[in-house]
């Protein structure tokens, strides 16, 4: 049984989940057989462009999947908030329990377990019992979280349709990002929107834009990675970096790029992978590296040459 705490111009009210009639109104025991059983869908609004569920599917866009300390599953959707998984039960997590917003664009667990969500409704945190929400009335630039991550000092970077936030935890600190010159850029949804961020690891924070190319900042200075110098295209969609320190820029319209210290390579540029958007990068244990391409399925990398894995397979 979970309180969930609502933030409202009265101040937190306090919604008890199992007093709460929602469309997710029944829970769902791995112990019966998941590739058979699915949501109550009449409960559940279907997508106009693509079905809601397929046969063995919890949900047709899962956005991200976490761990936490615990060993919990949490998968962020597209529409339909958050899912909870903790090896026996399956539990829905919406607006009407009490969560940000039913968009999730980011998952991440601070030193004392509380987990935060990037939503289309502000900045979401779990203490294990309880919501509670933190937007623009708390100083969020917009509602709208495309993007967050959190930094080896705790603080959580948020990239929102109007720019980048830092929350230490209280409040919010507003970064502005320079824009390099560039004759025709070309955003998809703002000027401002941050698309993904990155801390390597040696401390620099990689910020992609929506049009802009890769702003990298150290502290103290800004710098700018643009097709001008090498990268793939300016629309970023994911930035991730493996295990050697290597870092994988994903693209709207350029396929990858990948940085290898001061070298880049555009694999589009060699005929390997499609300009299209390219993201979910992922390392296994042989070093193996993982990622999707829009409309031409996943790619594994092995250090030398890629594998394409499609429908066909």
């Amino acid at each position: 049984m979970f309180p969930l705490l609502l933030i409202s111009c009265k101040g937190p009210v306090t919604t008890d989940i199992s007093e709460e009639k929602n469309r997710h109104d029944s829970l769902i025991d791995s112990q019966k057989d998941l590739q058979k059983t699915t949501p109550q869908q009449e409960k559940i609004p279907n997508d106009n462009l693509v079905p809601l569920f397929y046969p063995g599917q919890l949900c047709h866009w899962i956005r991200g999947i976490y761990e936490d300390s615990k060993g919990n599953l949490w998968f962020g959707t597209n529409h339909y908030g958050v899912m909870r998984y903790n090896g026996r039960i399956l539990q829905y997590f919406t607006e009407k329990e009490g969560f940000g917003g039913n968009r999730v664009s980011g998952i991440a667990e601070d030193d004392e377990g509380n987990l935060w969500f990037g939503t289309t409704g502000g900045l979401t945190k779990f203490n294990g019992e309880s919501f509670e929400i933190y937007s623009e009335k708390e100083g969020l630039l917009d509602n709208w979280i495309s993007t967050m991550t959190l930094d080896s000092k705790g603080q959580i970077w948020v990239g929102t349709m109007d720019g980048l936030n830092i929350f230490d935890g209280s409040s919010f600190e507003t970064l502005a990002i320079p824009k390099p010159q560039i004759e025709k850029p070309e955003p998809i949804l703002s000027h401002n929107r941050i698309t993904s961020i990155l801390e390597d690891k040696n401390g620099i924070m990689w910020i992609g834009t929506d049009g802009y190319g890769i702003c990298k900042y150290d502290g103290q200075e800004f710098t700018h990675i643009t097709t001008e110098n090498g990268l793939a295209d300016n629309n970023i969609a994911q930035i991730w970096q493996d295990s050697q320190g290597d870092v994988w820029v994903g693209t709207m319209f350029g396929g990858v790029s990948h940085f290898t210290n001061d070298a880049v390579t555009n694999y589009h540029a060699v005929g390997i992978i499609k300009l299209v958007e390219a993201v979910g990068f992922y390392e296994d244990r042989a070093g193996n590296i993982w990622f999707a391409v829009e409309g031409d399925c996943i790619y594994r990398f092995d250090g030398k040459n890629f594998v394409n894995y499609n429908e066909d397979d």
